[in-house]
This record gives structure tokens, sequence and C-alpha cells, in this order.
């Protein structure tokens, strides 16, 4: 998966808008942009909108953050929807991962779902507690699809005044979340996907910061306004030059099974070459 795109639990309009951009998942989201006052309305619009899906883009809630009190009656409501997972805002590390990861085993139980099939997308990084908890041990766990950092929470976590001098370039704390966040979603064995990108009319500004998260190793990035899905997926999948240098250079290994090291185009290719071949691959298909 690609793109995410963030709607608002609450709006009728948003929800019904969301899977038209084509993301490959759309997240209901009934925390930071759903008011306080509305919170159990976007509940119900959300299950309500679960229920009624048909065929489009999988379908992830947003819950509120375990500090708040809300998250078990979040997930409560939602789950019998069957969402196809969970985004995990302010998660701390194995802990936090863990303990959602048990209200899915009983939640899927009640309402009769398969063990384990409801995913975990994480918001990794939205604290300096977050973040040295990945670094002293990066969260694993068998619902665990990947992980996102944010940089809106760490900032008021930390007290800074901006991310950096300007949107898309980050001061080091910043550059550190997100490179704590990517080592974190390789050693757990799953994706790493880019923060949002707030400057929603700045589509090249976003066409930048999403090729420098590919260029890093980042496999999606989350989105919060429809137009910037096109970009996302634009960056993030594969070119068709790309997947041709992958075919040959497994097609070259295969051939000589043997073989530690080997040449393509005139270029040395070595087992890691191999292991980014077959990423290519299967992120394109």
């Amino acid at each position: 998966m690609r793109s995410f795109l963030f709607v608002p639990a609450d709006s009728e309009r948003k929800l019904a808008k969301g899977p038209l951009s084509g993301p490959d998942g759309l997240i209901l989201d009934l925390e930071d942009s759903v008011a306080t006052d509305r919170k159990p309305i976007a509940r119900q619009m959300a299950l309500d909108y679960l229920c009624a899906a048909k065929a489009g883009p999988k379908l992830y809630v947003r819950v509120n953050a375990l500090d708040t009190g809300l998250t078990l009656g979040d997930l409560a409501v939602v789950m019998q929807g069957k969402p196809d997972g969970i985004v995990f805002p302010k998660c701390v590390g194995q802990r936090d991962l863990d303990l959602l990861a048990t209200y899915l085993d009983a939640l899927e139980a009640r309402e009769g779902i398969a063990a384990g099939a409801t995913k975990i997308l994480t918001i990794a990084t939205e604290s300096a507690a977050a973040i040295l908890a990945l670094t002293a041990a990066p969260a694993k766990h068998a619902r665990l699809m990947g992980h996102s950092w944010g940089g809106e929470d760490l900032m008021a976590d930390l007290g800074a005044l901006a991310k950096g001098p300007a949107p898309g370039v980050y001061d080091d704390t910043f550059r550190f979340a997100r490179t704590v966040n990517l080592m974190a979603s390789v050693a757990a064995g799953v994706t790493a996907y880019d923060t949002v990108y707030p400057d929603i009319r700045n589509a090249d500004g976003l066409r930048a910061e999403a090729q420098e998260a590919r260029r890093m190793g980042y496999g999606g990035k989350i989105a919060i306004h429809p137009d910037q899905v096109a970009v996302i997926h634009e960056v993030f999948t594969p070119s068709a030059q790309e997947v041709d240098w992958a075919k040959r250079v497994i097609a070259a290994f295969e051939s000589n099974p043997g073989s530690g090291v080997l040449t393509l185009d005139g270029k040395m290719l070595d087992k890691p070459h191999l292991v980014l071949a077959r990423r290519l691959t299967a992120r394109a298909g």
C-alpha cells in the first residue's frame, strides 16, 4: 500500500468524497480532526460507513490515544464494522502496541472476526518518549503492518516553535524522528509511511518530500487532501525502468544460483541488489 488518506469520520461529505481520489487506504479519523463534543457522532458515522462499504480502498480507523480514555470505547463501536485496520496515534513503543493488540483479540472474538485479521498502523513518533522507546526496542507484532511518524504532536511535546524553516525542510530533531521511524519499520519487517505534508496547495513541495522519503527507503505516505493522492502514487509506484531492472537482476541470480557477485549492464551486483530488486517487484505488484 502506497497511500492512506485521512477523512474526518464526522463529515458525511468528506466520507463520500474520500474514495474518489483512489487512495490505497482510507483512514476514518476519530482523533484530531473531530471536536470533542462530536466524537460519539463520529464513532457511529464511522461504523455506518464501514457497514455500508463495498469495493474500494482498505478501511482503517484512527482511534483516540490511550491517554484520552476514549480508545476502548472507540474500538468497541467501530470493530462491529470489521475495519481492515486501526491507526494507533501516540503509540509509545512495544507496551502500547501490545495493549492495543490485546483489545483487538477480545473484540475480534466478540464480533466473530478471524483472529489477527485487524491490522495496526502506528503513529510512532509523536512524543520524545515514543522515539526513545523505538530506539531502545523497535515495536513488533503480527498485526503490525506499518509505522508512520508524526511531527505536529512531537512539536508540541518538545515545545518546538516549528518543525523547520519551511514546509518539508526539517530541523535535526524531526529528521531524527523520521529516521528512527524508518529504522524501526525495517527492523519490524513492515512498511514505513512518511508523515503528512500540510501545505495542500503545494504539489511540487509534496512531490519533493515524497521523493526524498522514497529515496530514504519509505514505502508510502499519508495524505490529508484527496489531491495529494495522485502525487503520492506517482512517486511510490516503481517505474517501468525500475521494474525491468529488478526483473533482470532476479533472473540473473536465478540463472547463477551459486554466484554471490554478478555483472549486469557493466555494473557489479551482489546480494543487496537482489534484496532491493525483490522489494521493487513486490511494490510494483
